[in-house]
């Protein structure tokens, strides 16, 4: 009886999660610059995530097949990609009043400040702000998916590390 093939195979783990981090940047640069939807700070926060994956990609894909240091940096790709998720989540959370985004999010604008700080937390105030999303799709913000497509790349590559040493 033949072996289950997998889909994809292993050895183009890295490149297809480094592919899908770099489009996940061309897409919000798309947002960003081609629909107008200026990112909040949160927003910026999740491409970091973004940059780092495709890093780590790139020394993945440098790295032989079925060795223990491109396993090594897939589990750090698959870290990437979930602290991009805890990002976003966090941001889900900001934009749903469930907790408070940083002061860098909405603001520092608190009871009992003079007109002097008053003033300082206006004209210091965030643009745009992490609390109210830019754009939703069925009432999900872009945040939002965007911890499915991180959890899904996380899993993904998980999938690969823990493949990586088998033949």
């Amino acid at each position: 009886m033949a072996a289950h093939q997998p889909l994809f195979p292993v050895s183009s783990v890295p490149w297809l999660t480094t592919g899908a981090a770099l489009a996940a940047l061309c897409i919000a640069w798309l947002a960003q610059y081609g629909f107008g939807l200026a990112p909040c700070e949160l927003c910026y926060w999740q491409r970091y995530g973004y940059w780092a994956a495709l890093a780590l990609g790139i020394v993945a894909i440098l790295q032989p097949a079925r060795t223990p240091r491109r396993t090594v940096v897939l589990w750090l790709l698959t870290l990437a990609f979930l602290a991009t998720a805890g990002i976003a989540l966090f941001h889900v959370g900001v934009e749903q009043k469930w907790w408070e985004g940083t002061d860098a999010c909405v603001g520092q604008i608190r009871p009992g400040m003079t007109a002097e700080e008053l003033q300082a937390a206006i004209e210091n105030a965030p643009i745009v702000r992490c609390d109210e999303p830019a754009w939703t799709m069925f009432g999900i913000s872009m945040a939002g998916y965007n911890i499915f497509f991180a959890l899904i790349l996380a899993a993904f590559t998980a999938w690969g590390a823990l493949r990586s040493g088998r033949v």
